[in-house]
Parts: C-alpha cells; structure tokens; sequence
C-alpha cells in the first residue's frame, strides 16, 4: 500500500483537527474573562464590604498599654524608677 506524499493521513488529519480545536475553545475561553481573572470560576461571590475586625482580646496589648509600657522604660532609662519597680509596674500592666 502507498501512502501519497504531502497530505496526511486520517489519523494525523484526526489529531490536527483535535489540537486546533483546543486551541480556538482555549482561545475563547480565556478572551471571555475579564484581564486578570483566573481560570477557576470563583466559589461564592464576595461581600461589598469588609468584614469588622475581630475584637480585642482580653489582656492583649492596645495602644495605650504599649504607650504606657514606653513611659515606663523612659523612666527606667532616666533612673527615676528601678529595675525592681519596672518590673513590678509592667507586671501590674500587663495582668
């Protein structure tokens, strides 16, 4: 049997049709989504405001502990209070 020269034989015209196939829906596909989208369509549609933030915790550091704190080592640092006394002021602090 002789295979002509120059044209494909069925199975190879099979294959091409198949990769230009996926090509032009692959194409397609990413033309339709907006720039910058990705792929995986998105599980729930997300909320137009954020969500508050959480509260603070019991014994976590606000900012008036922490400016407080930073009085503390200045005075500590000028010599107005002792090593002993910050400690024990800190611990009051932070408790």
């Amino acid at each position: 049997m002789r295979r002509r020269i120059g044209r494909p034989g069925i199975i190879g015209q099979a294959a091409r049709t198949a990769a230009t196939t996926a090509v032009v829906v692959g194409t397609a596909n990413a033309m339709s989504r907006p720039r910058g989208q990705a792929a995986a369509p998105q599980a729930a549609p997300q909320p137009d405001h954020a969500p508050p933030p959480p509260p603070a915790q019991a014994g976590g550091l606000t900012d008036d502990k922490i400016q407080r704190l930073k009085d503390l080592a200045e005075l500590k640092s000028q010599g107005i209070l002792s090593e002993a006394e910050f400690e024990v002021e800190k611990a009051k602090l932070l408790a």
